[in-house]
């Protein structure tokens, strides 16, 4: 079908997945630390504003970090069933690199996770942000596992090859790779501007809807802030990924550029855009400035880039997919820091919360972060092809032995059972954006708040009496306390 064979399909279903997944750690990692913060204003200004906001975010933190485990869980057994030949020759190291994630990261988020959202009327402020704040750590340090898994499959290091699998033989060389602390720090703060852009869209929603306080402008300019502040810096953290992957993998960087030959001395010029071929070995209708392809990867003007047809056609990847899919990410990343640099503009003119057009710009931008992760990932993931580990293992060679038609099946029930089930989930926690925080939610008593009376005085006392997760007692308790 479509001319596509069984590891086709293990492939597309692997890609399947992981975009699903890739999505809920994102904004799970940038809004355990927004909580963080948020709380942590709160306990030193006494601005109820931040706590409004705090008990908002919360809820859809958890309905995102539910999602984020289903589906990492699914991901996880993939390695088995459909890259089994993949974890028998590499699984000394991806397999110890996986657990210690589940050890430190997911032990520790679990550990606080309740505490974190139940127990905002059970314990003491500090304890309450305590856990909040080991909830974001857990998050980074997941990130932190497993980029160091991933990396190593880009840049393999530390390693031994003992009757056909690999031995890892120095763990601080395997963890700390060539590529990985460029790619930690590119994906962590992905995740930050994602969750700053999801966060500023849900704002302008409001805003654009008539709905205006002080709960709301905090969400916007907070995000803006963000936005102004972090988008430049990952725009720098991809120029010192560039120049990595450029060293490691300059056949991903060749087929990014959409470069097939050089010429003579010439300093390689910038494809802005154009259709590469993978048949014909050329970029079609290509739109090229001259020498700044040299300058943007070597930081030169007469260097010259690798190009494709230095590496045989096997070990090339597919320039057509990954040239666009880069593009799209850089186009979104300029969109972001215009973005912020227009906040700005407009914050210093009183006019942030009441330009239409900027609001407009800010919703429709409220997906671009995550969009853009997934363009990075598919430029980094089919980038690497036809390797598996970078030239150790090529995925062909990495795949179970399934038929077409079991591969077929199976991809069929993962797209109708994600769109259902995440579909209803991503519907769920879009509702409760589209309700915005509660001016009065979570509104504290001296009976009742964090750092007051811990223990309520009658067990009905901590009801959620309003079923929307507020637990202050009810009048009437109060005056019996």
């Amino acid at each position: 079908m479509f001319g596509l064979e069984a590891l086709d399909l293990a492939r597309i279903q692997f890609a399947f997945t992981i975009s699903f997944h890739i999505l809920f750690p994102a904004i799970t990692i940038g809004l355990a630390s927004y909580l963080a913060v948020l709380e942590g204003l709160w306990l030193k200004t006494h601005n109820d504003t931040y706590r409004d906001l705090y008990h908002f975010w919360s809820k859809i933190f958890a309905v995102n970090f539910g999602m984020g485990v289903v589906s990492g869980l699914v991901m996880a057994y993939q390695f088995g069933t459909n890259w089994s030949r993949f974890s028998d020759f590499a699984g000394s190291v991806t397999g110890p690199l996986l657990t210690y994630e589940v050890l430190t990261a997911f032990f520790l988020e679990a550990g606080f996770l309740g505490v974190m959202l139940f127990g905002w009327n059970k314990v003491g402020r500090n304890l309450h942000f305590f856990a909040t704040v080991m909830v974001a750590i857990g998050t980074l340090i997941s990130t932190f596992w497993i980029l160091a898994s991933n990396s190593w499959m880009q840049t393999p290091q530390g390693y031994e090859i003992v009757n056909g699998q690999v031995i890892p033989v120095d763990w601080l060389a395997v963890i700390f790779n060539p590529s990985f602390p460029y790619r930690l720090m590119h994906m962590a703060t992905a995740a930050f501007v994602a969750t700053a852009f999801f966060v500023g869209s849900s704002a302008a929603w409001h805003l654009l809807r008539g709905k205006d306080n002080p709960a709301i402008r905090t969400m916007l300019s907070m995000a803006m802030w963000m936005a102004l502040i972090v988008a430049p810096i990952q725009a720098v953290i991809g120029d010192f990924h560039g120049l990595n992957t450029l060293e490691h993998q300059p056949a991903k960087i060749a087929a990014i550029e959409g470069h097939w030959e050089n010429h003579g001395d010439e300093p390689t010029p910038l494809i802005l855009f154009g259709w590469p071929d993978m048949k014909e070995e050329r970029t079609k209708f290509a739109v090229e400035i001259p020498y700044l392809g040299s300058l943007i990867l070597t930081h030169s003007l007469d260097k010259q880039v690798p190009a494709l047809k230095e590496f045989p056609p096997e070990d090339r990847p597919n320039s057509t997919i990954v040239f666009w899919s880069f593009r799209i990410m850089v186009g979104l990343g300029f969109l972001m820091i215009f973005t912020g640099l227009w906040s700005l503009w407009l914050r210093k003119r009183d006019k942030l919360y009441t330009s239409r057009p900027f609001l407009y710009l800010a919703l429709w931008m409220g997906p671009s972060g995550l969009i853009a992760i997934l363009a990075g990932w598919f430029t980094t993931e089919i980038g690497r092809q036809p390797w598996v580990v970078y030239g150790l293992m090529r995925t062909a060679d990495a795949s179970s032995n399934h038929s077409f038609m079991q591969m077929s099946i199976t991809l069929i029930m993962f797209v109708v059972v994600y769109f259902a089930l995440f579909g209803a989930g991503l519907g769920y926690m879009m509702r409760l954006v589209r309700k915005g925080p509660k001016i009065d939610e979570g509104k504290e008593t001296n009976e009742g708040g964090p750092g007051q009376k811990r223990t309520p005085a009658r067990p009905l006392s901590a009801a959620d009496d309003n079923g929307d997760g507020d637990r202050s007692p009810s009048p009437s308790l109060t005056k019996e306390i």
